[in-house]
């Protein structure tokens, strides 16, 4: 049975490597007082627009809040990445869990941006029910935030020299990818430039948008199943 799918498989990949595909560049668990910059130099030399889903902790730093508004005026958009990045907000209690979305809401008071956006920690990529609390997804409706999941996550900060080629390689898979780097002092984003360039050299249109499978909150609005994303009290 597995020889009469490769051929399928195959044929499969083909067709994603000739049809337009798009790619949506976000970064996570800044910012970082050198890599942060080197990142926007290397965005805005490409002309590229991305989405910086911040800590609240390194937003008490006054040098770090002002990379990140420097990023906003550049047209990245911003979002909320919880407080400390320590614990999904499913394992955590009510308590603790809206501390970690609203202290990071509070060092975003001045951003001005269409949307308000929220990414939660997922430990490593995964998706789960780990991923939220209920009294999270409350906030989120009543603030009219959008929740912004991933479906390509090549662990840069695992490989920081070996992410290109796997991040290139999952990003052909399908026609639309989400995915998640950090401007991390990891090294890794040495190789973001060697990374837009691979995509551009296979004509992937970069888009700032973000595709519906990985929304499950648009604008406060519920579009998605979320059992799949929280874990009940």
């Amino acid at each position: 049975m597995a020889r009469e799918e490769e051929p399928v498989r195959l044929a499969h990949r083909r067709h994603l490597t000739r049809m337009r595909r798009k790619v949506t560049l976000t970064f996570d668990n800044g910012p970082d007082p050198e890599v942060t910059p080197f990142v926007l130099e290397c965005l805005a030399h490409h002309n590229l627009k991305s989405t910086f889903f911040v800590l609240g902790e390194k937003l008490i730093d006054a040098a770090n809040a002002r990379i990140v508004r420097r990023a906003s005026a550049e047209g990245h958009r911003i979002g909320n990445h919880t407080f400390t990045h320590t614990v999904p907000l499913g394992n955590l209690g009510r308590e603790a869990a809206l501390a970690e979305f609203d202290r990071t809401e509070q060092g975003l008071q001045w951003l001005n941006q269409p949307q308000r956006l929220f990414r939660p920690f997922g430990g490593g990529g995964a998706i789960g029910p780990h991923l939220l609390h209920p009294a999270v997804v409350a906030r989120l409706e009543s603030g009219g935030y959008t929740c912004v999941l991933w479906n390509c996550v090549p662990g840069d900060w695992k490989h920081p020299d070996e992410w290109v080629e796997r991040a290139v390689e999952d990003c052909r898979s399908r026609s639309w990818s989400l995915v998640v780097l950090h401007d991390l002092p990891t090294g890794a984003m040495a190789h973001l430039d060697e990374f837009i360039r691979t995509l551009r050299e296979e004509e992937v249109e970069f888009t700032q948008e973000y595709p519906p499978t990985c929304l499950p909150i648009v604008g406060g609005r519920v579009v998605m199943p979320m059992a799949p994303y929280t874990r009940e009290p």
